[in-house]
């Protein structure tokens, strides 16, 4: 019986820290929504948003890949962040043109392909 009981005690407690898992999931992807929103109304808010809330690191690594990704951002709020001229942003810029792919193609398809994309 006192094995049945324990069994029974850490079942529970493993579905609830399925549903806690659950739940964290779920605040987070609301919350990258969020920014997301808040980065096609005004990008350097939506960057900072994120950044705030430990969904994005502030390295322009980091923030080039989340806007090569794109995944619900508008391509003239990317445009808009890339084209700033402070000097984080030129970083971000540098690392968002690494992450292009232009091996075998020739100069028009690699500038179509990098315009694009923002």
């Amino acid at each position: 019986q006192r094995l049945k009981d324990e069994i029974a005690e850490v079942t529970n407690e493993i579905e609830n820290l399925g549903s806690t898992e659950e739940r964290k999931n779920m605040q987070r992807n609301k919350q990258v929504a969020m920014g997301r929103k808040k980065f096609n109304m005004d990008p350097k808010k939506g960057i900072q948003f994120l950044i705030e809330n430990d969904l994005l690191k502030n390295t322009c690594e980091d923030i080039a890949q989340f806007l090569y990704k794109g995944e619900g951002l508008n391509k003239t709020a990317i445009g808009d962040y890339l084209g700033e001229r402070d000097e984080f942003n030129i970083q971000v810029l540098h690392a968002f043109v690494e992450l292009h792919e232009f091996t075998d193609l020739n100069l028009v398809q690699a500038l179509r392909q990098f315009l694009w994309s923002f």
